[in-house]
């Protein structure tokens, strides 16, 4: 079973940038989807990117653009950098890896980081 912890989140103004990482550990990390969701208050977790063992992506489309996810396999490390941020990017991220065994979807989650984005 992965462990992920995250780190990176904070205050930043509007149009600023943030970087969030998120290390792995506990397992092999080429077994997993990595991606970075985030759950504003209120509101249903939603995907913000996803990244596979190969490199490729997925945003949703609020973030298309403005967010960049990537991983860096040997070091077992996922980020997410993330420009021109705006307050409705004001959410707790969470680094998620998840794999597929047998059909069913396995998921793993971080603590969770606060990014506030405000003026």
């Amino acid at each position: 079973q992965v462990q992920l912890v995250e780190s990176g989140g904070g205050l930043v103004q509007p149009g600023g940038s943030l970087r969030l990482s998120c290390a792995a550990s506990g397992s092999i990390f080429s077994r997993y989807v990595m991606g970075w969701y985030r759950q504003a208050p209120g509101k249903q977790r939603d995907l913000v990117a996803t990244i596979t063992v190969t490199g490729s992506t997925n945003y949703s489309d609020s973030v298309k653009g403005r967010f960049t996810i990537s991983r860096d396999n040997a070091k077992n490390t996922v980020d997410l950098q993330m420009n021109s941020l705006t307050p409705e990017d004001t959410a707790v991220y969470y680094c998620n890896a998840h794999e597929w065994v047998l059909g069913s979807r396995f998921n793993y989650w971080g603590q969770g980081t606060q990014v506030t984005v405000s003026s």
